[in-house]
């Protein structure tokens, strides 16, 4: 029989372990009661926090490469008063920040039914169903790091109040995996890090003081975030990055801050090539430049608003709308070419200042077609776009994606997806020898106009590159070997994304850089890599003109 001041000392153990990691034990079958909330008895209850599926690593791969069609699930998880009003009715000082609510209220257990309520409402697998429904097919979840539990939140402002999120990060895990039905990537955004990287109430504080970059304790607790983070989610089918920080300021510290937390990030088995992104802090170019300088997967997110300067308010609708069809266009697409297609709008809405509308005779069609120009632009230059914000309280068509839809937007975003009828159940590079009789005919230049080829040609010339591969790489140069590849590899690229979802290969140059890495130097040899690149892109613009 084990001494009984041993097993008092063990259950002391236990129930510190349990208070200090927010019951990371087994903790299904347990309930805590506060007296009341506005004179209500409530009870709040542990959840157990899911498991995830088994890895599909071809389906990652095309959600994390593809073009992406997204919304932001604004105030799910990190809350703006501007968005979400209701929420801040009991909220303590500002009433502006997520601290605010949590601080708030008769007690921590009001503040946190409140907002387990909010988590369990707000968006629903209905809303995933509808994004699906409408052609969306990714969406960017911003988090607060006190939305990892308890132990995230201790020796923070939330330290007092860290009961509060005892549940939330069940709630993460259960909207991924509620997007994961309806095979919608996730972006996971950083909204709030400790200390704030920004000063503003959507990283969670009200005091206006951006207190990341001058504490090397707020950056170590982030980088044990993003860590936490990448350990949990880079191996999730469905999840498609993780997002350094959101808009943080354009400190000086904050390119070494992003190199040391990619590190770290790297460092986690399997997060070798897993997708991660950086906010710009609005500095399009320096960040481009950081950008194309690395070889592994780094993505800059731009955000663009015409609703916050005094400028804004100075233009019409219209001369925003030409601004973008014009000066903005050729930056994003200087920006992109310059990282290999590595950059996304991660934030945009139809939004207008009442000045700028003011201006317009039909102020109506104005924003409509100011909201189309931008789509069309971020279509175009960047591989995807996600608007701010899928809902909020009071939706209004200019910031509200549900309100805009079939207004300001389009009712849907099919157009923006590509067909795959005309490649047919068995089309593209299965049956490729059924096209036989075009063949000899395919030996004239390769670098004709694809787009004006007919589709039964397009097939014929990669079977022609196919037979030339198989039947003739020994009279074949290095160089013709890697072009014949690529092609094939582009064109099966092209049918591969397309029959998935509908989609198109988003992140080309990087997907063709990771491809050659993961080919060898025994399929593309060194020195015949450009070979190879042209050979994919020919490829890939036929697959996809075939659709």
């Amino acid at each position: 029989m084990l001494p009984w001041n041993f097993i008092a000392g063990a259950l002391k153990v236990f129930v510190l372990l349990r208070t200090v990691a927010g019951g990371s034990v087994d903790k299904q079958n347990q309930t805590s009661e506060a007296n009341s909330c506005n004179g209500t008895k409530i009870v709040v209850q542990d959840r157990p926090v899911e498991s995830f599926p088994l890895f599909d690593r071809p389906t990652s791969t095309i959600m994390r490469y593809r073009s992406q069609r997204a919304v932001n699930l604004g105030s799910w998880f990190v809350h703006e008063q501007w968005m979400t009003p209701s929420l801040f009715i009991n909220a303590a000082g500002a009433k502006l920040s997520e601290l605010d609510i949590a601080s708030g209220g008769d007690s921590p257990n009001c503040a946190r039914q409140m907002l387990e309520d909010h988590w369990k409402t707000f968006i629903t697998a209905k809303d995933f169903s509808d994004l699906a429904s409408k052609g969306i097919n990714t969406v960017r979840l911003p988090i607060g790091y006190w939305s990892l539990g308890p132990e995230f939140c201790q020796g923070t402002p939330f330290s007092p109040f860290a009961d509060v999120y005892h549940n939330s990060w069940s709630f993460i895990v259960q909207a991924i995996k509620m997007a994961a039905d309806f095979e919608i990537g996730v972006l996971v955004d950083l909204h709030g890090a400790v200390g704030s990287q920004n000063g503003q109430p959507h990283s969670g504080i009200s005091n206006k003081h951006a207190g990341l970059f001058d504490s090397e304790t707020n950056m170590d607790k982030t980088i044990d975030v993003l860590t936490f983070l990448t350990e949990k989610l880079c191996n999730v089918t469905n999840v498609i990055g993780i997002q350094v920080l959101n808009e943080p300021q354009d400190d000086p510290g904050l390119i070494d801050f992003y190199i040391r937390a990619i590190s770290e990030m790297r460092r986690v088995p399997g997060a070798e090539s897993f997708p991660i992104y950086i906010h710009d802090a609005f500095n399009l170019e320096k960040f481009s430049d950081f950008v194309s300088q690395r070889s592994d997967f780094i993505v800059q997110d731009h955000h663009s608003y015409f609703v916050f300067t005094s400028q804004d308010e100075k233009k019409s609708a219209s001369q925003h709308t030409e601004d973008i069809r014009t000066s903005i266009l050729r930056s994003l697409f200087s920006a992109s070419k310059n990282e290999r297609g590595n950059l996304i709008v991660g934030e945009w809405s139809c939004a207008l200042t009442p000045e700028s509308l003011s201006m317009e005779s039909d102020q109506v069609a104005a924003r409509e077609k100011f909201c189309k120009a931008q789509l069309d632009v971020y279509s175009s230059a960047t591989a995807g776009w996600s608007f701010w914000s899928y809902k909020k309280e009071d939706c209004d068509n200019g910031w509200c994606f549900t309100a805009a839809l079939g207004t300001a937007l389009p009712p849907d975003f099919f157009s923006y997806r590509q067909s795959c009828d005309s490649l047919g159940s068995n089309g593209g590079l299965i049956n490729l020898r059924s096209f036989d009789a075009f063949a000899p005919n395919m030996t004239q230049d390769l670098d004709m106009k694809r787009s004006t080829t007919p589709f039964h040609h397009r097939l014929a010339t990669i079977h022609y590159y196919r037979l030339r591969r198989l039947d003739t790489d020994s009279n074949m140069t290095a160089e013709e070997q890697s072009e014949t590849k690529g092609y094939e590899d582009g064109f099966l690229t092209a049918k591969q994304f397309c029959e998935h979802d509908g989609s198109r290969l988003g992140f080309i140059g990087q997907f063709i850089d990771d491809s050659i890495k993961a080919l060898g130097p025994t399929v593309v040899q060194s020195g015949t890599e450009p070979d190879y690149i042209a050979g994919f892109t020919r490829g890939l613009s036929d697959g996809e003109g075939s659709s």
